[in-house]
């Protein structure tokens, strides 16, 4: 077993665990921060939105059950890749979408995919999300990890109200 690691930002971190948290070969989906100019933030400092930071998702998972490009594959209908100042009901910098690539080859990957949807005719506005270097991810507090476990009916009420499933439904899915 080989294992590789996936960052991606998009939006509240809470709705980015379950997608990539169900399927083979995944083994791990950390909650947390990335991308920022300070050591150890934490919740209150990134949410603040002056740290740089980005709430994101770390995937750990086994390239021999599931690639890259899969994982790739299941982030972008997750988000409106279309969004410079946030996503959905969560404002500001510290929600936008963002890939932080670990090697030269998911760099190549995200920005051949990032093209391709810009081609693709799908959005009439420009795709925004940046593709950057992964940087230290910072794990979230304990409490945000595995929310939509372990919160089951604050999570799907926040996300019910975020706007983020008719996006999904309307956009995406379509």
């Amino acid at each position: 077993m080989t294992l590789q690691k996936a960052t991606f930002a998009g939006g509240c971190f809470w709705c980015m665990v379950k997608p990539f948290d169900q399927w083979d070969g995944v083994h791990q989906v950390i909650s947390g921060y990335t991308g920022g100019h300070i050591e150890n933030p934490d919740y209150k400092q990134v949410k603040q939105g002056n740290t740089g930071h980005y709430e994101a998702v770390e995937i750990t998972y086994d390239d021999s059950l599931i690639d890259y490009q899969t994982i790739l594959d299941l982030y972008w209908p997750q988000i409106d890749p279309t969004d410079p100042d946030g996503q959905f009901q969560d404002r500001g910098e510290q929600y936008r979408t963002a890939i932080f690539y670990h090697s030269e080859e998911q760099k190549g990957l995200a920005e051949k995919a990032k093209h391709a949807l810009a081609d693709s005719g799908r959005f009439s506005k420009p795709i925004v999300t940046e593709i950057k270097a992964a940087s230290v991810f910072y794990p979230a507090e304990d409490y945000h990890q595995d929310f939509y476990k372990k919160s089951k009916a604050e999570y799907e009420e926040d996300r019910a109200k975020s706007g983020r499933d008719e996006f999904i439904a309307e956009n995406w899915q379509a």
